[in-house]
């Protein structure tokens, strides 16, 4: 997505030309306005930028205009510039849904930080919403846009308008019928069936009148004719998970259908004819399979055409961020409840976490901590509790000693401690006057 736009809004000129020469040097888009009335147009649900407004302005001040905003779209971070007067009403406005909000004369370099962390937020917001309402035939579906994940779309953009079949190469939990369907959906075959079968989840009582069918009277039990997976999905696309899992048998007759386009339903000697595309996905290495005589090798080189190598979560790190937020929302939809924040001090240790599973393991992390059962989000230790102190009593003065120990290593630098402790300004600020901690004594 591309960076966002600041909206700023101060009725002294003087102050809008030295924050645009700011803005020129930190290379930031932006537009400024002498008041809030002129710009409340450009604030809409897909705006993508923050707003970074004075207080005090006629006829609208800055806490007008942060309340209209929140009408429009809480989600946009509205940043406020204060006088040294006016922090009691600041720390309202944060209260109020304020993103942050600074004393005059600030530190410029401050907040220049803070705007690009509010766009990114704002971008990151807005590319989970996207992503929460994609659309099925597109490739929003792959979720990332590192230098990895953008090769795995164009790779898959470029196979998927040809008719060949694909042999899909990663490990658990990498996404392979993800990769499958969006190869479906971007085909011409997309309004066709989707068919998907696990080989290795299918007893080999009944995997061949699965897959190819059977006449009625086949066989003992076979009450009624039965079309088989490989003729249902006529004009669309087989995908075959686990293939290194299907009986040698069945690879013969697989090798066929890829070579032939029919096949010959249990119990028939009538030859129908198949329009269909076929994925086939493996997490072994087929070719070391074949040596070993587990799978023919016939059927390995049959399916090695068109080839594409799914990367592991370890090798696309830079997706972690957005995938996080992404199944975080997604399951606090799904189980219905409130908005899960999940700060940048977790998602840096997600990042830095090594993940076997891949992305399904991820996925499953993310709906724990929307549901608030993960055990690693909060780490106290009890050793050094004494059992006569109730459990409120224990976490309030475990919470305050960490309070007091960040001011002290931050010098009382209350950004700095937002920062450390993953706390927005106006959370800190209230915890501030819940344990009686005056951060000037820090300083």
């Amino acid at each position: 997505m591309e960076n966002g736009k600041i909206l700023f809004i101060d009725d002294e000129a003087h102050i809008r030309n030295s924050i645009a020469q700011s803005f020129d040097l930190a290379g930031l888009e932006y537009e400024c306005f002498e008041k809030p009335n002129d710009m409340l147009s450009k604030i809409t649900k897909d705006f993508n930028g923050i707003i970074v407004s004075d207080i005090r302005m006629l006829p609208m001040d800055g806490m007008e205009l942060l309340e209209y905003n929140q009408n429009i779209d809480p989600e946009i971070p509205v940043i406020l510039i204060t006088g040294h007067a006016d922090i009691a009403l600041a720390v309202d406005a944060l209260r109020k849904g304020a993103y942050d909000f600074f004393e005059k004369p600030y530190n410029n370099n401050k907040l220049i930080n803070t705007i690009n962390m509010a766009l990114k937020k704002r971008s990151l917001y807005l590319e989970v919403q996207k992503l929460l309402n994609l659309n099925n035939n597109d490739l929003s579906g792959i979720i990332g846009d590192s230098t990895v994940s953008t090769n795995l779309k164009m790779q898959i953009r470029a196979i998927a308008v040809s008719n060949v079949d694909v042999l899909l190469n990663g490990a658990t939990g990498v996404g392979k019928e993800l990769v499958a369907r969006t190869l479906h959906a971007q085909s011409d075959r997309a309004k066709a069936p989707f068919v998907a079968i696990n080989c290795g989840a299918l007893p080999l009582s009944i995997i061949e009148s699965e897959l190819f069918g059977h006449e009625k009277g086949s066989f003992t039990g076979a009450t009624n004719q039965r079309i088989g997976k490989f003729e249902y999905a006529k004009g669309g696309t087989v995908f075959l998970d686990e293939i290194e899992s299907m009986p040698l048998d069945l690879q013969v007759k697989l090798l066929r259908i890829l070579q032939e386009r029919n096949l010959e339903r249990l119990g028939s000697n009538k030859l129908i004819n198949l329009d269909i595309r076929i994925i086939a996905a493996t997490k072994k290495n087929l070719l070391e399979e074949s040596k070993l005589g587990n799978f023919r090798e016939d059927l390995y080189y049959r399916l090695n055409v068109a080839v594409i190598d799914i990367p592991t979560l370890n090798e696309r790190k830079q997706d972690i961020t957005l995938l996080s937020h992404y199944f975080i929302d997604l399951a606090a939809k799904k189980h219905k409840v409130a908005n899960i924040k999940i700060n940048h001090k977790k998602i840096t240790e997600l990042t830095n976490k090594d993940w076997p599973g891949n992305v399904r393991e991820l996925k499953n992390y993310c709906e724990r901590i929307a549901l608030g059962i993960d055990k690693n989000l909060f780490e106290v230790n009890i050793d050094h509790m004494l059992d006569n102190i109730s459990l409120s009593e224990r976490v309030k003065n475990f919470e305050k000693l960490e309070i007091i120990n960040c001011l002290t290593t931050n010098k009382g630098d209350v950004q700095l401690c937002c920062e450390a402790l993953g706390l927005p300004r106006k959370t800190f600020y209230d915890k501030l006057t819940r344990h009686n901690i005056n951060r000037t004594d820090f300083k």
